[in-house]
């Protein structure tokens, strides 16, 4: 008896998603509830976890197959014992070139009956030639792989039948590639080495691989963005100095009462959610002919993640203290790391912030994230020379670029957005007294 494993609901807005892993193989043991495949939508990675206790039976839909919600995509067996593996495993995945304990005897005895009755000269010759499959190693055909394997092997150019496979069914698996590649074990043949030790002149090698789910969604947003609004970028720069002495002031206090750390981001998040109670287009958002103002500030943080940029959402950042806000931005930081965001992480927010400068870039103009109408861009801190009461001193300054709508926002609220912002950071007094 088998348990189906189908395609859980797929969020709103969200009609199919690539199986893009499976953590375990034909005739691996499972547990209920443990994740056994990661489905990748345009938004977040899904994880779907064993449906009862058992044996994972046949896989009906591999790695880059693209499915839709209650499809099913594979079963769990009940497992009835050891002997229920592996008698499963013969019929699903036949071996080549093996024979059974019958009839391997079954041929030895008739090769021995076969060697008595041949002639002498006959067996020497058999004795003295070389089986050729016995000193070559198994080949194994690439169309057995699943996508995943076979993308890897073909990306490194490896001999897969160097690599060591570690699932009972003798299937190479994602992770066996992987660990071979880690444990820099030859890749391939010595042919193969031999003819890789002399790359041809002028080679100019490429590569395509195809978009993940994620970046395709990410780059129809950005064309989007500049295809429908009418962005401009307004910038200004920013006396860090203030700020910097706060945190270097409180930040051992700080950390030992919330167990978390101080960082610059909660102090910007603070001086956004005032200037945008000041300026309420810049929060606002454009839905057909209307104007859609929010009465709530839902802060998006832009986070670079192993599977592309992502933005979770700090949600009513304006009733949360320093400490509440940077605990939020940490978790959904590891979450976006780990690709554990949520979809109601995801969606929403009525501002966004990015922060180019971790990275190291001193100016961009970061580009809006619809329907939102304002976007603020942080940079690098970096040591300039700045006039300050008619002498030229030192100061740790930042730029500061807000990107915004020009269909629903004017110049005028733009700049001084920007500014409300920047006297904010350089008099975090204000922060507290809202003034």
């Amino acid at each position: 008896m088998s348990v189906e494993i189908k395609v859980p609901e797929l969020p709103e807005s969200v009609a199919e998603a690539t199986v893009v892993a499976w953590h375990k193989q034909p005739g691996d043991k499972v547990a209920r509830d443990e994740n056994l495949v990661d489905l990748e939508t345009d938004k977040v990675v899904l994880e779907v976890p064993s449906p009862a206790d058992g044996v994972l039976g046949p896989v009906h839909k591999p790695v880059g197959e693209v499915v839709t919600a209650d499809e099913v995509l594979g079963a769990v067996e009940h497992d009835n014992g050891p002997g229920s593996v592996t008698e499963a495993a013969p019929e699903a995945t036949p071996a080549k070139n093996q024979e059974s304990p019958q009839s391997g005897s079954a041929g030895s005895a008739s090769a021995q009956s076969d060697d008595r009755g041949a002639e002498p000269g006959a067996r020497e010759a058999d004795e003295t030639e070389t089986d050729p499959a016995a000193e070559a190693p198994n080949q194994v055909n690439l169309d057995d792989l699943s996508p995943a394997v076979r993308r890897l092997v073909m990306e490194h150019d490896l001999d897969a039948s160097l690599i060591e496979a570690s699932s009972q069914d003798g299937r190479l698996t994602k992770e066996d590639v992987l660990r071979h590649l880690e444990q820099g074990k030859p890749t391939v043949g010595p042919e193969a080495q031999a003819a890789a030790a002399a790359p041809a002149l002028g080679e100019r090698p490429e590569e395509r691989v195809p978009m993940t789910r994620l970046r395709q969604r990410i780059a129809e947003r950005l064309v989007e963005a500049q295809r429908t609004a009418a962005m401009l970028t307004t910038f200004n720069e920013v006396d860090m100095q203030p700020v910097m002495d706060i945190r270097s002031r409180y930040r051992d206090r700080f950390e030992k009462m919330h167990d978390v750390r101080l960082g610059f981001m909660s102090f910007f998040v603070k001086a956004v959610i005032e200037a945008l109670k000041r300026y309420p287009a810049v929060n606002a958002s454009i839905d057909g002919s209307d104007i859609v103002y929010h009465g709530y500030y839902d802060i998006g943080i832009a986070v670079s993640s192993p599977r592309g940029l992502v933005v979770p959402v700090v949600r009513d950042a304006d009733q949360l203290s320093f400490a509440e806000i940077e605990a939020q931005i940490n978790e959904l930081g590891r979450k976006a790391q780990a690709g554990k965001l949520a979809m109601d992480e995801l969606t929403g927010g009525t501002f966004t912030i990015t922060n180019g400068g971790i990275f190291g870039s001193l100016l961009s103009t970061p580009i809006l994230n619809p329907p939102q109408s304002g976007i603020l861009g942080m940079h690098k801190i970096q040591e300039r020379p700045v006039a300050q009461d008619g002498e030229v001193v030192i100061k740790p300054m930042m730029y500061l670029a807000h990107s915004y709508d020009h269909r629903l926002i004017d110049g005028r609220e733009a700049v001084q957005f920007l500014v409300t912002v920047k006297e904010q950071i350089e008099d975090p007094a204000r922060l507290l007294l809202e003034v």
